[in-house]
């Protein structure tokens, strides 16, 4: 079998027949080179499997018999069923046949139809149209109605004066003011008959609703209590609202600072008599001020105390009333003069500069006050014109300063009416005080004729630095703080000048009527006593105090130039310093006073001198009051005198040497007696002497 299939399959073959051989290996061939990855052969495979066919040489002669005979009877079911499909497609047709015929059927009676009802479909497409545009009308006639017009019921809570001011009232104001400035839209229209009818309105019905409001607030504003901590915020909201209407706002604040006015003044005159003055009035008046009349200081520090604590209160109440964190009247202010134009002072002027809150509320308080500050003046003038003390009249005008910056910084205001009368009666004081020491000044005029006979602190400078350490002490406690030691310095130098320096050149002429040494002594004495009441105070009397260190040191400077003249001629060295001045270093000549004779004359002079110079040196300037200034004058002129002695004692041994050396030279000898043996005190003993 191997053989014959290696005899067909060979190419060397020689046996076999040609065709047969090339036709088996062409099939052979196509076998071999057949992929099983092939689809189709693999669904022919798998078919083949699913039938369960076996592969034997019967079945390989019959399987191609078998698939055609198959195939066959697959062609015939499927004809048979095209037949039935057939029936069926004849039976569709005559279906739809009949239904063709029925849509045109219909057709002819829905076209007769359509032209019997089209007009009246056209006539309903119409009215529906209509309907919708009138619908819409409708809604906006109701949105117009809800926006721009207010019912009945709301137009009497707005303007009828028998509603109250409540809620309602600020909300349909609201609803109005919101309907008024609306209404420019409508005036941007083309027909605008409709938007200057509603703005008429509204507006008649804005003015009456702020002519109720004002009236209103005037009603309460004569039962208004400030001292009750729960002010109404009925009339704060209402205010804030009138605000809107500057002209309105301002006649309420002109009402209520008259009324406030009249109430303030009422009050102070309470507190200053002790009885009231208003029925209605309520609470306890206390001490009547007018009690301490007798004491002018306190009378007055009383009324300035009085008038400072009801400022505050009344501050404290009107920032109650009239100041919000959010600052309302001042933003209803702007809007009412943006809506009222000719209500600004300057066309110029930014609407949001015209109104300050807290310069207005400053302005306000000021104009309660008027009254109180009026009569607070009053009796001020008067307790200044009936007391001729001026210590008094200065201490006055010092508490009247102090309170004047307490009501500046209070108010923040320097124009209002009381800085403005606590300025004027600050004045007046000063006025008063200035003459009355010019009258005290002119009556004490016999008293600066003559200075004392111990030459201490004449009466009148005594009296005169008691007042001024009374004024010093007034300055010191009552200025304020804040002030500069410089500004302070400033400040009291009207005062030095009105009560220290008339007394002080009052003892300048005493000064010069007198003679050495009495006239330094004299003016130190003053000097210095003037310097002790100064130095207490010498934040503020820097300056003056060292006007008062140079002219004493000038003066004292004069006495020790005194104290060393005494001492050169109380000892009679004096011909011997004259002498040295005139004396020349080329010179070899001594001057006559240098004589042996007249220097044992002068030595002996000395020697009686020193003993006691110190004790009579100090006899000179016993009436000195400052024991440590008398001593330092005359240690400072001993000083110098023992410089003057020194350079005698130079002269002497200049004067013993060149002899000395002379003699030597002209005959080898020693000569005459030297000067030093007749004048033989050191400069040492001098000085052991003398401390």
């Amino acid at each position: 079998m191997n053989s014959d299939l290696l005899a067909i399959t060979s190419p060397l073959s020689p046996t076999g027949p040609a065709p047969r051989t090339s036709a088996l290996s062409n099939r052979i061939t196509s076998v071999l080179a057949s992929s099983y990855a092939d689809l189709e052969i693999r669904d022919a495979l798998g078919t083949l499997d699913a039938r369960g066919i076996k592969n034997t040489q019967e079945t390989r002669r019959q399987l191609r018999l078998d698939v055609q005979q198959e195939l066959i009877e697959r062609n015939g079911e499927i004809v048979r069923d095209f037949g039935q499909v057939a029936e069926q497609l004849k039976r569709i047709g005559t279906a739809i046949a009949s239904l063709n015929k029925c849509c045109s059927d219909m057709r002819v009676h829905i076209s007769a139809a359509d032209r019997e009802t089209g007009p009246m479909l056209q006539d309903a497409t119409s009215l529906m149209n209509q309907k919708k545009d009138v619908e819409k009308k409708q809604q906006v006639l109701d949105a117009f109605r809800a926006h721009f017009l207010i019912s009945d019921a709301d137009s009497t809570v707005l303007t009828s004066t028998a509603e109250p001011v409540n809620d309602d009232f600020f909300r349909v104001l609201s609803r109005v003011k919101k309907i008024h400035k609306d209404c420019q839209v409508l005036l941007g229209t083309e027909t605008q008959t409709l938007g200057l009818e509603i703005l008429e309105q509204s507006s008649r019905q804005l003015n009456a609703a702020f002519q109720k409001l004002y009236r209103w607030i005037q009603r309460e504003f004569k039962t208004l209590d400030l001292e009750n901590p729960q002010i109404s915020s009925s009339i704060r909201r209402a205010l804030r609202v009138l605000a809107e209407r500057p002209t309105l706002f301002q006649n309420c604040l002109d009402f209520f600072a008259e009324a406030r006015e009249h109430v303030l003044s009422d009050a102070f005159y309470a507190a200053l008599t002790g009885s009231l003055t208003n029925a209605e009035h309520r609470g306890s008046v206390g001490k009547a001020i007018e009690l301490s009349a007798h004491d002018p200081l306190r009378y007055v520090g009383d009324m300035l105390a009085w008038a400072h604590s009801a400022t505050v209160s009344e501050r404290e109440a009107l920032e109650v009333l009239f100041i919000s964190a959010n600052d309302e009247v001042a933003a209803g202010i702007r809007a009412g003069i943006e809506s009222e134009p000719w209500t600004r002072a300057s066309s110029d002027v930014d609407a949001s500069d015209i109104f300050d809150g807290h310069k207005a509320l400053a302005q306000l308080i000021s104009r309660n006050l008027a009254g109180v500050a009026r009569q607070l003046r009053q009796r001020v003038e008067q307790v200044i014109q009936s007391h001729d003390d001026p210590t008094l009249a200065y201490k006055l005008s010092n508490l009247l300063g102090f309170y004047r910056l307490m009501f500046s910084k209070l108010l923040e205001d320097d124009t209002g009416a009381f800085p403005t009368a606590l300025q004027a009666l600050e004045a007046a004081a000063l006025r008063h005080f200035r003459t009355s020491m010019r009258d005290h000044v002119s009556s004490v005029q016999g008293d600066l004729a003559v200075a004392p006979s111990d030459l201490d602190v004449p009466r009148f400078l005594t009296e005169a630095l008691d007042t001024l350490a009374a004024l010093m002490k007034s300055y010191d406690t009552s200025l304020a703080p804040s002030s500069s030691s410089a500004e302070r310095e400033a400040g009291f130098q009207p005062v030095l000048a009105e009560a220290l320096d008339p007394f002080l050149h009052g003892c300048e002429n005493l000064t010069q009527r007198l003679a050495e040494p009495a006239n330094h002594v004299f003016a130190l004495n003053c000097a210095l006593a003037v310097k002790g009441s100064l130095s207490a105070f010498s934040s503020f009397t820097r300056q003056r105090m060292q006007t008062l260190d140079d002219a004493i040191a000038q003066h004292a400077a004069r006495l020790v130039e005194y104290q060393h003249v005494w001492f050169l001629h109380a000892s009679g060295l004096q011909p011997l310093v004259s002498a040295l001045a005139s004396l020349s270093s080329s010179s070899a000549d001594l001057p006559p006073v240098f004589a042996p004779g007249k220097l044992v004359a002068t030595s002996r002079h000395l020697d009686a001198f020193l003993p006691s110079a110190m004790e009579d040196a100090r006899e000179n300037v016993k009436r000195l009051k400052s024991a440590a200034l008398a001593l330092e004058v005359t240690e400072a002129a001993a000083e110098r005198f023992c410089e003057d002695f020194e350079a005698v004692e130079d002269v002497v041994l200049k004067a013993d040497e060149e002899r000395r050396v002379a003699d030597v030279h002209a005959d080898g000898g020693e000569g005459a007696g030297r000067l030093r043996e007749v004048f033989p005190r050191t400069s040492a003993e001098i000085r052991v002497l003398l401390s």
